[in-house]
């Protein structure tokens, strides 16, 4: 994969970079692929039932409002996303078992952890254009995620 850096000197303003400093926590930290999207505040049942689907090389981005409250995502549904072929998930929330994430097959990258729960009741969308650190995820566009970030097309 070409580093975002070097993908941003080729295509500059063509694409968006995530100024949110979000933290690295799978064993796969250069990533890329088209977006899927969950926008959930608190429940994680959507991106549980969504990485159990094909994941196809895509990268799940959820957008959980930043929420630092329940984790989004953990070592079971992680599981879930390298068995049925996702590249990565971008969690603008929490995760939790860290330790376990970060010998997974999976680029994952989030604000941070949390051991609490989220929520079950399947409240969100799916494949909604989300935006959060100044960036439009839309369904579809490319992400690539490295070491120094993340860029998404426009």
């Amino acid at each position: 994969m070409t580093t975002t850096a070097d993908l941003y000197d080729l295509h500059g303003e063509s694409l968006q970079s995530l100024s949110l400093q979000l933290r690295s926590f799978g064993a796969i930290t250069q990533f890329e692929g088209p977006i899927r999207t969950v926008c959930c505040f608190q429940d994680n049942a959507l991106v549980k039932h969504l990485l159990a689907t094909p994941g196809d090389g895509a990268v799940l981005v959820v957008d959980g409002a930043g929420s630092l409250q329940t984790a989004l995502m953990g070592d079971m549904i992680a599981q879930s996303a390298v068995d049925t072929g996702w590249a990565g998930v971008v969690i603008h929330g929490c995760v939790r078992d860290s330790v376990a994430l970060a010998s997974m097959a999976l680029g994952v990258a989030a604000l941070g952890t949390n051991p609490r729960k989220s929520a079950k009741e399947g409240v969100g969308e799916v494949d909604v254009p989300v935006e959060f650190g100044g960036v439009v995820f839309r369904p579809g566009a490319r992400l690539y995620a490295d070491e120094d970030g993340i860029l998404v097309e426009r």
